[in-house]
């Protein structure tokens, strides 16, 4: 179903937050016993960043967040939610919106909470937070995925990367035009952590076994993206009244450059308007979406359609189409 804002929703800003740590595919690659050619063959990713030993999910949610609150001109004070995407909290509890709302200096009682829907989080949490808009909101997707990855396993391990991307939103002239969220249940075991819930509490047996790893069928993702996500997102299009030609730039989750030049084919969307920023940061999570977009904006221009597509663990779908604001509403804010 196609889902229109109950009011007008505007994005007043945007940020990421990027680990300054730059990780190569030389490091990556022995571990997985693979090369450094192979990966970037394989992938198209060439490096990615990783957080620091004592920074956590919250640190670069925090980051992204000063920054998209800086472009915009609002103060953390002014915000009446904070929602953070993430399938890598801080901790289990409490909240990492918590943690996030509290660093930032909001306002007690404002509303804070986490949303998990994996790589396509950014895209559920916009939706979400444009259905709660009673004031500037923050929203932000921030991964920390170094910390779950087997580095022996070459599936996983050289795709991901850490960051955190924020966008503010904010009653004013609408940019979000539409959006539509999709969970596929029976494909659920295609991306998964077994352990560390309550199916498989943390013991020293699943931590022998390697159950804390993030885990994934590779070729039949893809399968996924090309044979659901893609058509879904044509429907999403056609529904939209929108062609895709009509695109100023289409913003997929950045799985891997070459999965996204793949998934631009198949909708119908020229690389030259499809924003990738996975082959310098890699997979980013819930983070993929809004940083590409913080990257393609310098080439946006005011009234440019703009199409948003997350995808993952769920397995989910999440597509958002944006009216990129006029001058004063999103700038250059970035760390």
């Amino acid at each position: 179903m196609l889902t229109l804002p109950d009011t007008a929703v505007a994005v007043l800003g945007t940020g990421v937050c990027l680990p300054d740590q730059v990780v190569g595919n030389d490091t990556v690659a022995g571990p997985a016993g693979v090369t450094a050619e192979w990966v970037a063959r394989k992938t198209g990713i060439r490096t990615r960043r990783w957080a620091k030993p004592d920074q956590a999910t919250s640190d670069l949610a925090v980051a992204a967040g000063r920054a998209a609150l800086e472009d915009a001109g609002v103060r953390a004070g002014e915000l009446s939610l904070v929602l953070v995407a993430t399938s890598t909290p801080d901790s289990p509890q409490p909240p990492t919106a918590s943690l996030v709302a509290d660093e930032l200096g909001v306002r007690p009682g404002t509303v804070a909470f986490d949303l998990n829907a994996v790589c396509s989080g950014f895209v559920f949490a916009l939706a979400t937070a444009a259905r709660l808009l009673r004031g500037p909101a923050l929203v932000i997707g921030a991964d920390v995925y170094s910390r779950i990855l087997d580095p022996t396993e070459r599936r996983t391990a050289v795709l991901f990367g850490d960051g955190a991307g924020a966008m503010v939103l904010g009653p004013g002239e609408p940019s979000l035009l539409a959006a539509r969220l999709a969970t596929f249940p029976e494909a659920h075991p295609l991306i998964r952590v077994p352990a560390g819930g309550s199916r498989i509490p943390a013991s020293a047996d699943s931590i022998d076994a390697g159950l804390h790893y993030f885990a994934m069928e590779g070729r039949a993702v893809r399968d996924f993206v090309l044979d659901t996500v893609a058509p879904g997102i044509r429907d999403f299009l056609r529904d939209a009244g929108v062609r895709a030609e009509g695109l100023a730039a289409f913003v997929p989750h950045q799985a891997n450059p070459n999965l996204v030049a793949d998934l631009a084919a198949a909708v119908g969307v020229s690389a030259g308007r499809t924003a990738v920023s996975g082959a310098e940061v890699g997979n980013t999570g819930a983070a993929s979406v809004p940083i590409a977009l913080h990257h393609a904006r310098a080439g946006l221009r005011p009234g440019d359609l703009v199409l948003l597509a997350g995808f993952g663990g769920g397995m989910s779908a999440g597509f958002a189409l944006l009216r990129w604001p006029g001058p004063g509403r999103s700038t250059n804010a970035s760390r």
